[in-house]
């Protein structure tokens, strides 16, 4: 099935990245958000991204302004989504907020219609407990900047069918995208690990064993990371961070989860990382 419409839920960083690979590929988007503001906020971010994609990799075509408006449309309306041919819910890693989501979801999209759950840590058979249609739910996890990254981890919940599969897999044709796909428990593969990489490099920074710098550079310069845990939390956010490490403690009950006291302090003072300007960094303004 060729997909020409997919929804978007949820317009923050994951989300207008999304929005952004949709464009550039020629399916149209119908984007969600609880705001006016966020999604102007949003709009102008896709477009800029569309303008300068380009010249981040010559597989990606130029756009105009036009061109990429006509392919997306944006609401605060959840019932917007009910032509799309497959949904993709980015909203923020919090379960009470995911569940309400998905309840509205139900209730809104016919019952063929498959549903893609971007999350960095909940379990995907949980998210589809709050639905009538667990096959139907299928667990991607999404990583920054969406549109230049070629490989997205692909989570198979308990139920999830291989018509949800195999229908996620057109898409990601359609995208240029490969998908690695991996069996459900909370975090998967790749934020289980890394997770404990940004943690870790923020005890040893509280422990003040070395600079931020210094931490990242190690990485950076020993094992070849194109970005260091402090510099990675900082683009992901850092109250993304601290979620998604309180789900990881909270469903393994395991002390290496424990979120460092600095990361949580950074939160509590408004230092988000790059989107604030400040995390364990310092940023120019836009």
């Amino acid at each position: 099935m060729h997909i020409n419409e997919v929804g978007v839920l949820g317009a923050g960083n994951i989300g207008v990245g999304v929005v952004t690979d949709l464009v550039l590929h020629g399916v149209r988007a119908v984007v969600v958000d609880v705001s006016d503001e966020v999604l102007a906020n949003a709009r102008e971010t896709i477009l800029n991204n569309v303008r300068f994609a380009p010249m981040l990799s010559k597989s990606l075509p130029r756009l105009s302004k036009q061109e990429a408006l006509g392919r997306m449309q944006f609401t605060t309306d959840i019932r917007d989504l009910s032509s799309c041919q497959f949904v993709i819910e980015n909203v923020t890693e919090n379960w009470q907020i995911k569940e309400a989501v998905y309840r509205q979801l139900e209730l809104t999209m016919p019952p063929d219609i498959c549903l893609g759950a971007n999350t960095s840590c909940i379990a995907i058979t949980r998210i589809a407990s709050a639905t009538r249609r667990p096959a139907n739910v299928v667990g991607l996890h999404l990583m920054n900047p969406v549109h230049l990254k070629p490989t997205v981890e692909v989570i198979r919940g308990v139920h999830t069918s291989d018509r949800t599969i195999e229908t996620l897999l057109g898409l990601f044709a359609q995208l240029d995208k490969e998908a690695i796909i991996v069996e459900d428990l909370p975090g998967f593969v790749s934020n289980r690990i890394s997770h404990l990489f940004m943690n870790e490099a923020a005890f040893v920074l509280q422990d003040r064993v070395a600079t931020a710098s210094q931490i990242d550079a190690i990485f950076k310069k020993c094992f070849g990371h194109t970005m260091g845990p402090l510099e990675t939390a900082d683009l992901i956010g850092l109250d993304t961070v601290v979620r998604s490490l309180d789900v990881l403690y909270e469903s393994y009950q395991d002390s290496k989860y424990r979120c460092c006291p600095l990361m949580r302090k950074l939160v509590h003072a408004g230092y988000l990382g790059r989107k604030a300007g400040r995390g364990f960094y310092e940023y120019p303004k836009e």
